[in-house]
C-alpha cells in the first residue's frame, strides 16, 4: 500500500470541487506547481500573491479537513537566488561553456557564498509559502545545458552540481523546520548518479522521467527511451535510499501531452501503463507516488468533461 498518493496542479485549477473529488479518490497529497521553463520565476511570483488570498487559504483548510496535505513543487532557484544579484556577485553564477559568467540559469555550486545565499532564500520561501507539509520541493531551474563550467565545477556532472544545490536548500529549510525534507530531482540532465557528492540528511530521491515513452510501461525493455530513463535508477536508490523516495510521474499530465500549449488536448490516460508502472516502482521500494496533473482545469472540462481522477486514484490505491 502506498503511503502517499499525490496529484500536482497549477494554482488556477484549485477549487472546492477538485479537492472533494481528490478526497473521494483517496488522494492524500496535493502539490501546487506554478509552471516550469524560463517563465518559472515570474509564475512563482504570481503564486506568492495567490497563496496569501483568503480564498486560497480557505481551500487549503478544506483540503486539510479532508486529509489532504498541500505542498508546493516549484523550480524555485531563481527565486532563492534572483538574477538581480548578478551585478553585485557575478561569481555566484554559473560560467557557460564559452567562459562567461551568466545570470540566466542555475549557479556556481563551487562558490560557498552562493550556496549560503540559496540556503537563506529557501528559508525565506518556505516562510512565504507556508503549508502544513514538511516536504519542500524547491528545484533547480527547468532547463537543459545549464551547468557551471568554471575550473572547479567542470569536473562535476550536472547531477553532482544539482545535488550540491539541493544540499544547500535543505540546510536552509531545516533552520526553519527541523523536520523538513526536500527532493533531489532526478530529471533531464540530472537523471544520473552523482559521483562526487552525497545527499545530506533530509534529502531524498525524487524520480521524474520526463523523457520517457508514456505509451509503454517504464520497465519495458523494448523501449529505448524508458531503458535510458531507468538505467541508473537502482544505483540512485542505492545512494539515496528508499526513505521518503518519491516517483514524480506524468501519467495524467495533460500539459505535457498538450506540449505545454493551450487550449489543452484531450487527455490520453493510459491506465494499463500506469498500473504496470506503479507495480514496477513499488517493487523497487517506492511508497510515495504522484503525477503532474496540469491542464485539467475548467477549460479542459468545458471541452472534454471531467478528468479521470477516480480511476487514477484507484490505481494508486491498488484497486
Amino acid at each position: 500500500m502506498l503511503r502517499n498518493r499525490g496529484y500536482i496542479i497549477n494554482p488556477e485549477d484549485l477549487n472546492e470541487k477538485l479537492i472533494r473529488r481528490l478526497s473521494d479518490a483517496g488522494i492524500n497529497e496535493l502539490g501546487i506547481h506554478s509552471g516550469g521553463g524560463r517563465r518559472a520565476p515570474e509564475l512563482i511570483e504570481k503564486t506568492l500573491l495567490w497563496h496569501k488570498q483568503e480564498r486560497t487559504q480557505a481551500l487549503f483548510a478544506l483540503a486539510a479537513d479532508l486529509g489532504i496535505c498541500v505542498e508546493y513543487d516549484e523550480h524555485a532557484l531563481r527565486i532563492m537566488l534572483p538574477s538581480s544579484v548578478f551585478s553585485a556577485h557575478p561569481g555566484f553564477f554559473r560560467m557557460d561553456a564559452q567562459g562567461n559568467r551568466t545570470p540566466d540559469f542555475n549557479l556556481c555550486p563551487s562558490d560557498p557564498e552562493a550556496l549560503e545565499y540559496v540556503s537563506k532564500g529557501a528559508e525565506k520561501l518556505a516562510e512565504a509559502l507556508n503549508t502544513p507539509s514538511h516536504r519542500y520541493a524547491y528545484w533547480i531551474d527547468d532547463v537543459t545545458d545549464a551547468a557551471c563550467h568554471c575550473e572547479k565545477c567542470r569536473r562535476l556532472k550536472p547531477a553532482d552540481q544539482a545535488l550540491m544545490i539541493t544540499n544547500a536548500v535543505i540546510r536552509g529549510l531545516r533552520r526553519r523546520d527541523p523536520q523538513a525534507i526536500t527532493g533531489f530531482l532526478a530529471y533531464n540532465e540530472a537523471m544520473d548518479v552523482p559521483e562526487h557528492t552525497t545527499p545530506e540528511e533530509g534529502v531524498y530521491l525524487e524520480y521524474a522521467p520526463i523523457n520517457r515513452d508514456s505509451d509503454v510501461p517504464i520497465g519495458d525493455p523494448c523501449s529505448a527511451k524508458n531503458r535510458s530513463e531507468t538505467a541508473k535508477l537502482k544505483d540512485m536508490l542505492s545512494l539515496f535510499g528508499t526513505e521518503n523516495a518519491r516517483v514524480l510521474e506524468y501519467w495524467i499530465d495533460n500539459s505535457r501531452f498538450s506540449n505545454w500549449t493551450r487550449p489543452p488536448k484531450k487527455l490520453n490516460f493510459r491506465a494499463d501503463v500506469m498500473k504496470r508502472d506503479v507495480d514496477y516502482y513499488y517493487q523497487l521500494g517506492f511508497r510515495d507516488m504522484t503525477s503532474f496533473a496540469c491542464f485539467l482545469g475548467n477549460d479542459y472540462e468545458a471541452l472534454y468533461g471531467e478528468a479521470p481522477i477516480e480511476e487514477y486514484g484507484a490505481i494508486l490505491r491498488g484497486k
